[in-house]
């Protein structure tokens, strides 16, 4: 029989965590999603306004157009609504009185029982490579907030959503740089937003930017990572890295890094075709899990420290019209709302009086007796990397002794798999990581446990 590993008999000490950090770990975070139409089985928007209202923590819409029966539906929701001027109408908003017009058809007879947070000029407009509509997105946006303050309605924001082919460079981060046709229109709209104080809004999708040796870096599991020498920042996953080219961006083109960045779209699909690289549930929930989690954790990333993104994920539903196979299943929930997979978003409703719900079998994470102090160590930047509070284990806290690698990476593994829905793969960091139902503490006190 194996000897049990020293580090064990220390091992509640490791899985030591505030209770602050534990129950932040444990709650459900708020998200946005986007709400589109391209299916026909969609329930009414009525039943998705009840359904938001009482069984998730989403606060937030997107939708594609201003849908009045959308607006009608999330009235006194407490969810708020952002609305898009689609692409071809942009042009004709240029003008002041048609900017008032709209405003009164699509947003006076709904707001403010229904709340209107953003109005989005366009979508994508610099992707799609309409020049008109690109002409145009920018004096549109200039006309629709004078109109918006010429009705007193200072509260709603306006804004239009970039996809991440506007970079001529993103990786490392510290190459980042907007191509140079895009930098020309890009300019004066961040001037636009920092003046009025509006966010600069971005489509990052590490779906579209993984390799398959980069896949866990796309999806926010152990990984090698990735340094940018010139910052001497690491990255330890995909999202962070384009966020961050992004921010270079901004300020090599005008010192526009402190215009605030929401996330108008990201997502990873479910499903797709046979043999579509990095196409499954596991990798769609690993990486919008993750988004949830980490954009909520106030952590920032490496050049944004200490900020909390606002982020609409993709999507709401599965859509059944969509062109392809990933296309159709990039939801979150199925029109009959049973969710795909649950990102931490549902409601978690107490058992009826009485009853207590079947205990689940406890596991543990801990670090597999062959693995290397360097595989560990990966582990260990990893893990508080992503907002886990590895402050018990830095010099002075209670778990800090003995100072070694693999105890302090007991800590975090088991942390992180605690902390991130208990499957089985957020234990394997490379094949470093093994559960185990044997209790491995000795000691009386374990903050950080299965229950």
């Amino acid at each position: 029989m194996e000897k049990t590993p020293l580090f064990l008999l220390f091992f509640s000490l490791h899985i030591l965590l505030a209770p602050s950090t534990a129950i932040a770990a444990a709650a459900s975070c708020s998200i946005g999603v986007n709400y589109g139409f391209w299916a026909d089985n969609l329930p009414p928007p009525a039943q998705v306004a009840a359904f938001l209202k009482t069984h998730t923590t989403i606060d937030r819409i997107k939708i594609f157009d201003a849908n009045p029966d959308v607006l009608r539906a999330f009235a006194n929701t407490g969810i708020s609504v952002t609305v898009t001027v689609a692409n071809a109408d942009v042009p004709s908003l240029a003008k002041l009185p048609a900017a008032q017009a709209w405003i009164a058809n699509n947003i006076l007879p709904f707001h403010p029982q229904t709340t209107i947070r953003y109005i989005l000029v366009g979508n994508e407009v610099l992707y799609w490579k309409d020049k008109t509509v690109i002409a145009y997105t920018l004096p549109a946006m200039k006309t629709l907030h004078h109109a918006l303050h010429l009705a007193n309605l200072t509260d709603i924001r306006v804004s239009t959503p970039h996809a991440l082919s506007f970079l001529a460079a993103s990786e490392p981060p510290s190459t980042g740089m907007f191509r140079r046709f895009d930098a020309a229109i890009l300019r004066p709209i961040l001037d636009f937003h920092n003046r009025t104080k509006t966010p600069f809004m971005v489509n990052p999708y590490p779906f579209f930017g993984f390799r398959p040796e980069t896949l866990d870096y796309a999806v926010f599991r152990p990984n090698r990572g990735l340094y940018d020498k010139a910052t001497r920042k690491n990255y330890t996953n995909m999202f962070d890295e384009q966020m961050d080219a992004i921010y270079i961006a901004m300020k090599k083109l005008g010192n526009y890094e402190g215009v605030e960045i929401v996330i108008a779209e990201t997502g990873w699909p479910s499903a797709g075709d046979p043999n579509q690289p990095g196409v499954s549930l596991e990798n769609a929930l690993s990486y919008n899990g993750n988004v949830v989690k980490h954009v909520n954790s106030g952590k920032g990333t490496p050049l944004m420290p200490n900020r909390t993104f606002e982020t609409y994920i993709f999507a709401l539903f599965n859509e059944n019209l969509k062109a392809s196979v990933s296309e159709r299943n990039y939801g979150l929930f199925k029109p009959d709302f049973s969710p795909v997979y649950d990102v931490g978003v549902m409601r978690r409703k107490a058992p009826p009086s009485g009853d207590s719900p079947a205990p689940a079998e406890k596991k543990w994470c801990v670090p597999r007796p062959e693995a290397s102090d360097e595989a560990l160590q990966r582990n260990l930047d990893y893990v508080c990397s992503l907002g886990v509070d590895c402050r018990p284990i830095q010099s002075g806290g209670p778990c800090f002794s003995p100072n070694t690698v693999r105890s302090h990476a007991s800590y975090a593994m088991n942390a992180y798999y605690q902390s991130h829905g208990r499957e089985v793969y957020n234990c394997d960091f490379e094949h470093t990581g093994v559960l185990t139902s044997s209790d491995p503490s000795t000691l009386s006190t374990r903050v950080i446990s299965p229950s």
